[in-house]
């Protein structure tokens, strides 16, 4: 591991994990369960379930981790492999930047959640944004083996998806307080969000 590593690690990954998981909490619904797709080592779920105690994860991943704190299972990271209206919440969080599959997942997303898909990613706005992003993805992920294709959208793409696939944002914000100062005036700006989708009624009424 590298110093950089090791100093992310120590200073940033746990206040990070804590912030994704104040943001992330207070969207689930009651007793919600939660599809939680590029789990990791479920670190985030561990954080959001000491504050929702309330609600049940099940982790997918494309490797499985033996120290993970949730449920995982493995899978080809291509589809999700569930019925409709399986899970009441699928959750991505940092994962759709890096597969190339990211609209297929998010169509299978819509239709096994009953309530909504909930989005955690980057947004490659602004001035250095993808130098930025992609220093921050070799940091947090090369040391796991995770694919780092850089896959960055702007907001305005972003939406374009959602639109494509049907699915309205019901709530998003963009400042989410992942880093302490100074590292915040580089790495949270406008470069990540977290976003709630629900499907578009009319066009779930028309392929029903």
């Amino acid at each position: 591991m590298s110093l950089t590593e090791r100093l992310h690690e120590k200073y940033v990954k746990s206040r990070r994990v804590g912030a994704l998981a104040a943001s992330i909490g207070p969207l689930l619904p009651a007793n919600a369960t939660v599809l939680d797709v590029g789990c990791g080592d479920g670190q985030l779920a561990e954080a959001i379930l000491h504050r929702r105690p309330d609600v049940q994860f099940r982790g997918i991943d494309v490797i499985a981790r033996p120290n993970a704190r949730i449920t995982v299972t493995e899978f080809d990271g291509a589809r999700l492999p569930f019925p409709a209206q399986s899970f009441d919440v699928v959750l991505f969080a940092d994962v759709l930047h890096h597969t190339s599959h990211a609209e297929a997942l998010l169509a299978d997303a819509r239709d096994v959640a009953r309530q909504a898909v909930i989005i955690k990613d980057h947004c490659a706005d602004g001035f250095f944004a993808w130098p930025t992003l992609r220093f921050m993805d070799r940091v947090g992920n090369a040391r796991f083996g995770v694919a780092l294709p850089h896959l960055y959208l702007q907001w305005k793409e972003w939406q374009r998806l959602f639109s494509r696939l049907d699915m309205d944002v019901t709530s998003h914000r963009r400042r989410l307080g992942l880093y302490p100062p100074p590292l915040s005036w580089f790495f949270d700006r406008s470069l990540h969000f977290v976003a709630v989708l629900v499907p578009n009624v009319f066009s779930s009424r028309r392929r029903g």
